[in-house]
């Protein structure tokens, strides 16, 4: 008895392993939207646009920018305007404008912000990398794994950016009147406010019950 049951236990941690394996080739593999050329195009500050191949940047603030003659441009935030591109990850079209923010140290500096919604509300996001750490009872010591994190903020009517707390006590303060309904529907919908297309979703139905 006592063998069968050291020979499952052995049988479970050699699975364990294996899948924990099999998720960290996974992640050496696996491409970020950032890592890759997107088809897009980019309207410069000099009112010019052109067409080709994007790889953007959001920690830099800055964007790669190649066509058929394969020569690369790079471009930072000041000198463009607007940028789009169809994201093969997840088969839709990005958008992201520049604006003026005020950054940790104070500083107001033109930075990119993807718009996912707008309208009364207006949800802006930017992407980043967080490494989380696991561990099993099967083995001493544990790993850390990358996941692409998102933070989301709001433009103001009067072009003020402010951070989302991720509380939904105060995104509902902001909407008043429609809270409830809009509680319901993310509800009814399964709809996580830490998710970027879910909170989209969450966001464009408060919008169309403003009547936008």
């Amino acid at each position: 008895m006592n063998s069968q049951r050291i020979g499952r236990k052995f049988g479970t941690a050699v699975r364990v392993l294996l899948l924990m394996l099999v998720a960290f080739v996974a992640n050496a593999q696996k491409k970020w939207p950032f890592e890759l050329w997107h088809e897009g195009k980019v309207v410069l500050s000099s009112a010019d646009t052109i067409h080709g191949f994007i790889k953007y940047d959001l920690h830099q603030d800055i964007v790669q920018f190649t066509d058929i003659r394969k020569r690369v441009e790079l471009y930072t935030a000041q000198k463009v305007l607007f940028f789009e591109i169809f994201d093969q990850t997840v088969k839709r079209y990005r958008r992201f404008y520049t604006l003026p923010y005020n950054t940790s140290t104070g500083y107001r500096a033109p930075v990119f912000f993807e718009l996912l919604e707008e309208g009364p509300l207006t949800l802006l996001a930017r992407e980043y990398l967080e490494y989380e750490r696991y561990s099993s009872p099967y083995f001493v010591g544990s790993y850390t794994r990358p996941v692409l994190e998102h933070k989301f903020y709001f433009l103001t009517e009067d072009g003020d950016i402010q951070e989302f707390s991720g509380k939904w006590n105060d995104l509902l303060a902001l909407m008043g009147k429609r809270s409830k309904e809009v509680e319901t529907y993310a509800r009814d919908n399964r709809l996580k406010i830490d998710e970027k297309l879910d909170f989209a979703r969450i966001i464009d139905y408060y919008n169309s019950l403003a009547g936008f």
